[in-house]
């Protein structure tokens, strides 16, 4: 069975930091793409970060415009765990945040429940 528990979010104030985990279990996770989506009161779910499995030229990453520059994704393969770094928070970042494993444009094969992000003007 796989489970993807996010953890890590919050409230904190504008232009703060959090860094949010997502411990993966029951697949094999250094083959998965992996990513994070996030879904904001009222709005769709939309995809925020993405990476890439881990080949011989390293891995791949994409970012939505919304956050380049301010957040960074990275995954241990020992630790079956992904992170996002999120700095200089804005308001509009307050959303839920969901892990997602096997991703392929906005669709996933597995998802976390996901963890609350309110940032505070």
């Amino acid at each position: 069975q796989v489970q993807l528990v996010e953890s890590g979010g919050g409230l904190v104030q504008a232009g703060g930091s959090l860094r949010l985990s997502c411990a993966a279990s029951g697949l094999t996770f250094s083959r998965y793409n992996m990513g994070w989506f996030r879904q904001a009161p009222g709005k769709e779910r939309e995809l925020v970060a993405t990476i890439s499995t881990i080949s011989w030229s390293g891995v791949s990453r994409y970012y939505a415009d919304s956050v380049k520059g301010r957040f960074t994704i990275s995954r241990d393969n020992a630790k079956n765990t992904l992170y996002l770094q999120m700095n200089s928070l804005k308001p509009e970042d307050t959303a839920v945040y969901y892990c997602a494993a096997g991703v392929a444009g906005a669709k996933s094969d597995y998802w976390g429940r996901g963890t609350q992000v309110t940032v505070s003007s």
